[in-house]
């Protein structure tokens, strides 16, 4: 059982298969058990879910603390919560990709449960490029650090930008170059029916495998920004992807609560272009003080102000007559 102790990115190999095993335990209990009938998942269900998913995330934590020490449990933190909110952003565009392509409520979840499978690859190949890249060259975490304040400005002035779903080049080139129904078919990602012209079975995609392909794209390009976020955060791959994914666990749960009212936050984008920027200028705050690192309580609790801070705002603008054709705009994205 020695190999067990083997160190991988820095951590015993036990503790890569006790995390991976958990997250596997938790999508099979998940498809096989909660969801094993499609369904359409109510507000009440998906609240129910996704408290589950942030109670074992935030349960995590503990185990953050007994293997590694409380500043690395305070990263853990940090990197969870931001990784979460960031992950708002993904949602609206999630409901945007359902909308356009007309999936039923009852096979929203299919589409996304396989969704994260992609996720949980995707992420753990860019993690451990990246922990790799910085371990070797650390001065790469500056232009992350640059990079994210660039990002959060950027999102200031395109806050309410909409996203065009049918001006996609790789929904044309996917229509381009494979057959495609024009109707859902189930919950089936593809399906055989007689081609047109010569009446023999083809097999052809279904929206879902299309919505499935825009999903796991936004995910790549939000991933983009959430990354090198975590990367300023901490350097650990283990906290970092632990982190990730845990938080991406929650996100399909918590779609449901919030595609309904996705107009009652409409000013968080810019708590997370603040918050984009806080996380890019530790660093150099980090440097001009003659610190070691960002005091990790600190980062803790100024994610939290500021997260708290947008929250609050958008609730209190989004609830007054003043707000209410950016509400509707944003309806309007929703069901696109």
């Amino acid at each position: 059982m020695d190999f067990l102790l083997l160190l991988v990115m820095g951590k015993p190999l036990w503790m890569w298969l006790l995390f991976l095993g958990l997250v596997i335990g938790l999508l099979a209990f998940d498809l096989g058990v909660l969801h094993k009938d499609d369904h359409e998942i109510g507000v009440a269900e998906s609240l129910r879910m996704s408290a589950m998913y942030i109670a074992l995330g935030l349960s995590f934590a503990g185990f953050i603390w007994w293997q590694m020490d409380a500043t690395a449990t305070a990263q853990y933190l940090t990197a969870f919560v931001v990784e979460k909110t960031l992950a708002m952003d993904n949602i609206f565009v999630i409901a945007l990709i359902f909308g356009f392509f007309a999936i039923p409520r009852e096979y929203q979840h299919r589409v996304l449960f396989w969704g994260i499978l992609g996720v949980i690859v995707l992420r753990g190949i860019m993690i451990g490029l990246g922990a790799t890249i910085v371990d070797q060259y650390h001065w790469v975490l500056y232009l992350f650090a640059g990079f994210l304040i660039l990002t959060g400005i950027k999102m200031l002035f395109v806050a309410d930008k909409e996203h065009k779903i049918e001006e996609n080049a790789l929904i044309r080139f996917l229509k381009r170059r494979m057959h495609v129904t024009e109707e859902v078919h189930g919950h089936d990602f593809f399906v055989r029916k007689p081609h047109p012209e010569t009446g023999r079975l083809t097999r052809y995609a279904t929206p879902l495998f299309l919505a499935l392909i825009m999903i796991e794209i936004a995910d790549l390009v939000f991933a983009v920004d959430s990354v090198p976020a975590v990367f300023t955060i901490t350097t650990d791959p283990y906290i970092v992807y632990t982190s990730n994914i845990f938080a991406i666990l929650g996100l399909r749960a918590l779609y449901f609560a919030l595609a309904a009212i996705l107009h009652r936050f409409a000013y968080l984008k810019y708590a997370l272009s603040v918050l984009l920027v806080f996380i890019g200028s530790k660093i150099f705050v980090a440097d001009l003080m003659g610190w070691e690192k960002f005091p990790p309580a600190w980062s803790l609790g100024i994610t939290f102000a500021i997260l708290g801070a947008g929250v609050a705002y958008s609730l209190w603008k989004t609830g007054t007559p003043k707000a209410a054709p950016i509400a509707a705009v944003a309806e309007t994205r929703t069901e696109a």
